[in-house]
């Protein structure tokens, strides 16, 4: 026999059984759909927690204050807190600097009250100078403007709405110009920023920008000290470096008598390479489970061809007599394995990407169909077929043509 008649041949063993070839394939379709749907749904998490943070700025660095530390001195906390001064000196000192901001926030002491007209809202206040818009990517605007360096010297009471605040406070009516109040007071709304798409507790789209000093001085009474400062560097290529420049300047007063940093700095870059770490671990890990119901399914597959080796016995008798080598036999049933594994696969394939598509819509992440994973997967229902096919075969192969033929 040649291979198309070998190939034949399976095809037509495993059409004769249909209903015992499907429940044998089924551990493989399930197998393949799952390696292929839990790697999806892996790289998908990962692209929407990227672009989450790529929506909040780029080349992003954010330094915070070390409070654990800073409770455990007995000399005072006040080191542990940034300062206005610490900001400037920063910006004279670290020249890769492009923005730079301190940032006085509600979230740290509790969400501020929002109101208009009957509508309320509850979310966080950010205070930060006109250049947050640049290092938080809020230039967008859907209407209306930012507020200027004259709003922030002058204090003014004027707030740039994100868009979920947006939304709940007015709707479909124009905020620009309208009056709103945080915590009782009375703030302008100067513009809304464009929709970004996030979500969770660092959701761009649900919070306020108001001027640094307004909220300083009328909004939190926080006169002299920053929840944070955020800054954004000329390049992402030199984040590290940056970085490092940026805890020099702050060790010569911000650390403790020990020596320890009473802060913390953050760069966009280690938060990413976080995400895609962690992303990648907790593909590895699905597709690691996935992959345990192909090795079932392997496993009943050399059941199945065991069976069918016993049933075929004079079959193979007759083929013997008639001149068939024990290669020829071995090459019939390990390929009918194969061929078994590979139209599992096959449907495993269609089954993955349903499933990947249906999970996706459930958690709001965008489906990913990855041809690697495609060609793992199937890659790996071969590598099943032939392993879990090579003792049924070798058996046939190694029968007697006389005992095979007196076989009952």
């Amino acid at each position: 026999m040649n291979i198309f008649d070998s190939l034949l041949s399976a095809i037509n063993a495993i059409i004769a059984n249909k209903l015992r070839s499907a429940l044998t394939m089924l551990g493989v379709v399930i197998g393949v759909g799952s390696v292929i749907a839990m790697i999806g749904i892996g790289e998908g998490t990962k692209q929407k927690s990227l672009s989450e943070l790529e929506k909040n700025g780029s080349n992003k660095i954010t330094v915070v204050p070390n409070w654990q530390r800073g409770r455990a001195q007995t000399a005072g906390a006040d080191q542990s807190t940034l300062r206005v001064e610490d900001a400037e000196k920063i910006k004279q000192r670290v020249p890769a600097i492009q923005y730079i901001t301190g940032v006085v926030s509600t979230r740290w002491g509790g969400q501020s009250m929002l109101k208009f007209g009957s509508n309320t809202k509850r979310t966080s206040v950010t205070g930060a100078r006109p250049e947050i818009q640049y290092i938080d990517n809020a230039r967008r605007m859907f209407a209306g403007r930012f507020y200027t360096d004259e709003d922030e010297e002058m204090m003014n009471r004027v707030a740039v709405l994100g868009w979920s605040v947006y939304e709940e406070l007015f709707g479909n009516q124009n905020p620009v110009g309208a009056t709103v109040k945080i915590n009782n007071q009375n703030y302008t709304v100067l513009g809304v920023v464009d929709y970004k798409g996030g979500s969770g507790f660092n959701n761009p789209d649900d919070q306020v920008y108001v001027p640094l000093r307004t909220a300083m001085f009328r909004l939190t009474g926080n006169k002299d000290r920053y929840n944070m400062i955020t800054m954004s560097a000329v390049s992402s290529g030199i984040l590290e470096v940056t970085q490092a420049q940026v805890e020099d300047v702050l060790l010569e007063t911000r650390r403790s008598a020990t020596g320890e940093e009473l802060f913390r700095v953050f760069n966009q870059a280690e938060e990413l390479q976080s995400i895609r770490t962690q992303s990648q671990l907790l593909s590895i890990l699905l597709a690691g489970i996935a992959s345990v119901s192909l090795l079932v399914g392997g496993i009943g597959i050399m059941n199945i061809m065991m069976v069918s080796v016993t049933e075929r016995t004079k079959e193979i008798g007759l083929r013997k007599a008639i001149g068939a080598s024990r290669e020829s036999i071995l090459f019939q049933f390990l390929l009918e394995s194969v061929v078994m594994c590979l139209m599992g696969g096959g449907i495993g394939i269609a089954l993955g990407y349903l499933g990947t598509n249906f999970v996706a819509g459930l958690f709001e992440v965008p489906p990913v169909f990855s041809t690697q994973a495609v060609l793992m997967a199937f890659g790996f229902a071969t590598a099943v077929g032939v392993f879990f096919g090579i003792y049924p075969a070798f058996r046939a192969s190694r029968l007697q043509p006389i005992e095979a033929l007196r076989y009952e």
